[in-house]
């Protein structure tokens, strides 16, 4: 009997070759452990497949595609749109070979000061007029009017100035940017958008918050009628359109232009009732 050691040779063996096994034929049966085989749901003849649901008119209301490749800065879901007519305020200083673009009020934060003269003038008047009804002075009657005419005055020049900011616009089109402001003695700054050298706007963290900025808009004149415009709302969107006025005017064209995308599809035909034959 002969031993093999790790690199000799043992006994030699007949061995017979594996066959390669044979391919399965496809069944057309459930897979194991599968209760039925799964087919696809045929619908009756004259019955329609239902489409795809439909979207609901209050989850896209004020959004608009654009998928066009010149689709700007703004492309995609937009921001709220502006007016497409100007204001008879803001209509009387434009020429009409201009496209008007929008026109904003400023923040409301701007009257935040006025307010609170308006809520301290009240609360100053109540607590004087108090304090003067306990008097035993001849004078008190004249003292208490007075009061009310200097509380009646505070609270017009604080309506004056609501007013004030009610009427102040600032507008874009797309040849130039203008400020006006006034009620009776009116002041309209005007640049012209081709002179804008660098322009950017700054946010606090209470403009952050409340949604309002400062622009500053630099031109190459030395003189400037327009350079700080405080309390402006939607610093963001309104910086990116007017970049993308000054940048890609054609772009801006060419989407006001096109007509708005009707995303919701028109309602399903009324499925007819299958009858029983009966």
């Amino acid at each position: 009997m002969t031993d093999s050691g790790a690199g000799g040779s043992g006994d030699k063996k007949d061995t017979e070759p594996l066959e390669t096994p044979s391919p399965r034929a496809p069944s057309d049966g459930p897979a194991p452990g599968a209760e039925s085989p799964t087919r696809e749901f045929q619908f009756p003849p004259g019955v329609a497949a239902p489409g795809p649901p439909a979207a609901a008119a209050n989850d896209i209301d004020g959004v608009r595609f654009d998928d066009s490749p010149a689709g700007g800065l703004l492309s995609g879901v937009r921001a709220p749109a502006v007016p497409d007519v100007p204001s008879p305020i803001s209509a009387r200083y434009l020429f009409p070979t201009e496209k008007y673009r929008g026109e904003w009020r400023r923040h409301w934060v701007h009257l935040m000061p006025w307010y609170i003269i308006g809520t301290l003038s009240t609360f100053i008047m109540g607590l004087a007029s108090g304090m003067l009804t306990k008097w035993d002075n001849e004078n008190r009657d004249t003292a208490l009017s007075v009061t009310v005419i200097v509380w009646l005055l505070i609270l017009g020049f604080v309506g004056w100035k609501i007013l004030d900011w009610y009427m102040d616009r600032f507008i874009l089109t797309n040849k130039r940017i203008m400020l006006i402001q006034g009620v009776i003695t009116r002041s309209v700054a005007m640049m012209p958008l081709g002179r804008v050298t660098d322009m950017k706007y700054s946010q606090t963290p209470m403009g952050r918050m409340l949604n309002y900025g400062e622009f500053i808009i630099e031109s190459a004149g030395q003189d400037q009628a327009l350079r700080n415009v405080p309390h402006l709302p939607n610093p963001n969107e309104l910086y990116l359109q007017m970049c993308e006025e000054m940048y890609e005017p054609e772009a801006v064209d060419e989407r006001m232009a096109e007509p708005e995308e009707d995303l919701i599809p028109e309602e399903a035909p009324a499925v007819p009732a299958k009858s029983d034959g009966t």
